[in-house]
């Protein structure tokens, strides 16, 4: 309706100028420039006439013109072009006087055809071994030859992070800081700026390997337990999705995987993994991992990789680690729950520390593959404890425990500290690691030359950050912070 306004308006404009009298008692002169209304760019080659007629001119390369001698009088001048809806611009010549017009045009959408599809050309769909820093390229025709524009979107595919980047001129865009061993999605978005914008097909390429992960840890992501795995430098690499729950991650060397422990509808699961997140399978399923408090619950490896040992309330299950061959190994007898296995190195023995429904009563001991009871570690004591390693000679069994005894419906600990239990010499030694007053050392483990251990520490307001720290078993003031914001680490 509008255009159809604006034609009538031009017509009657027209009719009026094509009554009126030229006056021959002077000239003026008259100049301009034609652009594109888009980016007002100059229209080369555009035809500028009057009506009443005196002369046409064409537009230079920058869209400017001039008309010389024109008679006094008034006008009504147009701007034309192929591909461009023509404008009038009415203008009063006087003798003598120069005057100045701008004609805006609006590409003409009727017959305008949109680009061609977008053909994506490096890397290749499906390249591996990309570089951290690499150029996307592209190809894209137009059949008018109209000026393109792109839009870049880059997906991560395991944090599921989008980038996005507008308004390209060219066709390659350089991407840094890629993450290693991840999955990327990249699409490419054409727009001629009078068409609705083209996509491309997506292709994916996936980056080099993370180099030596020797560490496994969790942060809170969007209220999420979210797995990472990190180098002895520093560098870190995020192998789950923070749209999930996914925690617990123990890795097998024999078999190179990660399990996990997952959330899957209302229960939870163990899961396994490849070192950099891919190939993700279910191991457990029709019984599920469970116990008093999942954020203290865990399960262990065989060495070999072809079994995990699990806890499911008050019964120890063994299963293999294609998710066959399920059978129960163990039921506490005085009906507590295991909230944590550690399965020997030579397979002989498993650590188990269990406790009531609230989380106390602790107890922790080992049994043979039979369950039979083959010594206490601990028994009798009130307040938490969590975080149990066997050593790889049997001799040694590390724990945490709140000195304090506190006990709440909140499971909160104010002085858990490390202990190391002495098989040979059935004794129990906490393991001086100067830890300031008013924090709490959980979940530790064996580092992989047991000359040090791994553990989370944090204020015991139950409320502050979790730092995973290492110390020496032998020097205590070696105490060093690895990871902030981290938690239930593991170090092979």
């Amino acid at each position: 309706m509008k255009i159809g306004l604006k034609i009538l308006a031009c017509f009657i404009l027209l009719m009026s100028c094509s009554e009126e009298q030229l006056d021959n008692t002077g000239t003026g002169k008259i100049k301009g420039r034609v652009v594109d209304v888009r980016g007002y760019t100059g229209i080369e080659n555009a035809r500028v006439s009057s009506n009443p007629t005196t002369s046409t001119v064409y537009t230079d390369k920058d869209g400017y013109f001039t008309i010389e001698k024109v008679p006094v009088g008034k006008y009504a001048f147009q701007a034309q072009k192929d591909g461009f809806i023509a404008r009038f611009v009415p203008a009063t010549i006087e003798a003598d006087i120069e005057i100045e017009v701008i004609f805006e045009l609006e590409v003409s959408t009727a017959t305008n055809k949109p680009p061609e599809i977008p053909v994506l050309t490096a890397p290749a769909d499906n390249a591996t071994g990309q570089a951290l820093s690499l150029d996307l390229t592209w190809t894209a025709k137009d059949p008018e030859g109209d000026p393109l524009t792109y839009t870049v979107t880059v997906k991560n595919g395991t944090t599921d992070e989008v980038k996005t980047y507008s308004d390209l001129k060219t066709t390659t865009l350089n991407i840094k800081d890629l993450s290693y061993s991840t999955k990327y999605y990249w699409q490419v978005s054409v727009s001629d700026g009078i068409n609705k914008p083209i996509n491309s097909v997506t292709n994916s390429f996936r980056t080099l390997a993370f180099p030596n992960p020797r560490y496994m840890y969790v942060k809170k992501i969007k209220n999420n337990n979210v797995i990472f795995t990190a180098d002895e430098n520093g560098n870190e690499l995020q192998l789950s999705s923070a749209e999930v729950n996914s925690f617990r991650p123990r890795k097998n060397l024999s078999i190179n995987r990660i399990a996990y422990i997952s959330s899957d509808g209302s229960l939870y699961q163990i899961f396994s993994m490849n070192p950099d997140g891919t190939d993700a399978k279910k191991i457990t399923n029709f019984i599920p991992i469970a116990g008093f408090n999942m954020d203290n619950v865990s399960y262990s490896w065989s060495t070999n990789g072809s079994q995990l040992v699990y806890p499911n309330f008050d019964k120890l299950y063994r299963i293999n680690s294609d998710g066959s061959g399920l059978i129960q190994l163990f039921k506490t007898p005085n009906g507590k729950f295991i909230s944590e296995c550690e399965w020997s190195r030579d397979g002989s023995q498993i650590v188990l520390k269990v406790n009531d429904v609230s989380g106390y009563g602790v107890e922790i001991y080992a049994i043979d593959m039979n369950g039979n009871v083959l010594y206490q570690v601990l028994s009798g004591v009130t307040g938490g404890a969590s975080g149990i390693d066997i050593s790889v000679d049997n001799a040694r069994v590390v724990y945490t425990r709140d000195v304090s005894g506190f006990e709440n419906s909140d499971y909160r600990r104010l002085d858990s500290r490390i202990f190391i239990y002495t098989v040979a010499t059935n004794t129990s030694a906490e393991l001086a690691t100067n830890k300031e007053n008013g924090f709490n050392d959980l979940d530790v483990k064996f580092s992989p030359n047991e000359a040090e251990v791994i553990f989370v520490n944090t204020s015991n307001d139950g409320l502050s950050a979790k730092n995973i720290q290492t110390a020496s078993t032998t020097d205590s003031s070696t105490r060093t912070t690895l990871f902030q914001n981290a938690s239930m680490p593991d170090w092979k």
